[in-house]
């Protein structure tokens, strides 16, 4: 049986378009200058984690960073890494001077759940712009068994 249904502009954005593809790359590529960073943009910095079996390694790519320049903070069972980079160009004496600055500046930061971490024993080197974290992990308490008597 056949029904007529209203128009919905949902459904028939759903069809079939041969330029889609092409009008996302454009859009992605030219409606953001820094697009290709990936979705979340400057703000972030990428990071790998790897399970050493009893830590955890973390690793945050932070080039041009001084050491001063990065603050970690634990709270309750969140890690938050917080690089700040300045930039010359905020400087009032050499704004004039300026022929074009393309180099990133601002704050950059990130969180991390650390809820299965020994957070009072975590190690930080940072050394040729990567921040290394040792992070052990927690000993899983195991549960005590207990004798009960009959009344």
């Amino acid at each position: 049986m056949f029904e007529l249904r209203p128009f919905n502009r949902r459904q028939h954005a759903l069809t079939y378009n041969p330029f889609r593809e092409m009008d996302e790359f454009e859009k992605n590529f030219f409606g953001s200058p820094f697009g290709f960073f990936g979705e979340r943009g400057l703000s972030d910095f990428r990071t790998d984690v790897t399970d050493n079996g009893d830590s955890y390694l973390l690793e945050a790519d932070l080039p041009g960073f001084d050491k001063k320049d990065i603050t970690m903070d634990v709270s309750g069972d969140v890690l938050t890494i917080r690089a700040e980079r300045h930039s010359d160009h905020e400087d009032k004496s050499k704004q004039d001077k300026y022929i074009r600055c393309e180099r990133s500046y601002g704050c950059y930061t990130r969180e991390f759940d650390v809820s299965g971490i020994d957070t009072d024993h975590i190690k930080a080197k940072y050394t040729d712009g990567v921040l290394r974290l040792e992070m052990p992990k927690k000993q899983q308490e195991l549960p005590e068994a207990k004798h009960l008597e009959i009344e």
